[in-house]
């Protein structure tokens, strides 16, 4: 029994030092990075078979679901903007992104919530910058606008693909 309770125990720490990414609630991301802020409604989509193929086409990457959960930003007398959840396949585990957008469209900020590889594989706080108050029109994609990550190649190409996925759903969908 011992040795069952320290197995459960071991691979406990082992998942929570392995699975990185930010402490904060999606409600105290959004309200760090928008002025005003009132209500925060979370809110699922899923895509119907038209929407699935626009947001891939448009986005220009692999959409493997058809369910979302955004958040409607509002202030008392507006809305301020939409954040999008997007999760992906890195490797082998997933990386959850949450990727807000304001009101006239542009990539406002971008906040890895949980990143489920070895931390070594996490993009630092410049590199995700580069995503921040980005235009709807710029391509985001990895190796011409977006610079790629030494020896983390797969999770920039994965959160910018997820950035894309992201605007791309704010665009045909939320807009």
């Amino acid at each position: 029994m011992k040795k069952i309770f320290f197995t459960l125990l071991l691979g406990t720490l082992l998942f929570q030092s392995t699975a990185s990414g930010s402490n904060a609630s999606v409600d105290e991301v959004i309200k760090s990075s928008f002025a005003g802020v009132s209500s925060i409604e979370p809110r699922q989509i899923i895509l119907t078979k038209d929407q699935f193929s626009q947001v891939q086409s448009k986005a220009k990457a692999a959409v493997r679901t058809k369910v979302y959960r955004y958040y409607e930003i509002k202030s008392s007398t507006e809305r301020l903007g939409y954040a999008v959840l997007i999760a992906r396949k890195v490797r082998a585990k997933k990386a959850t992104v949450l990727y807000a957008f304001d009101k006239s469209g542009r990539l406002k900020f971008t906040e890895i919530m949980a990143f489920g590889e070895p931390p070594e594989y996490l993009p630092n706080k410049t590199w995700m910058g580069q995503l921040q108050d980005q235009d709807e029109s710029a391509a985001l994609t990895v190796g011409k606008d977006i610079p790629t990550i030494s020896g983390s190649t797969l999770s920039a190409r994965s959160i910018t693909e997820g950035a894309r996925v992201a605007r791309a759903i704010y665009e045909i969908v939320l807009k």
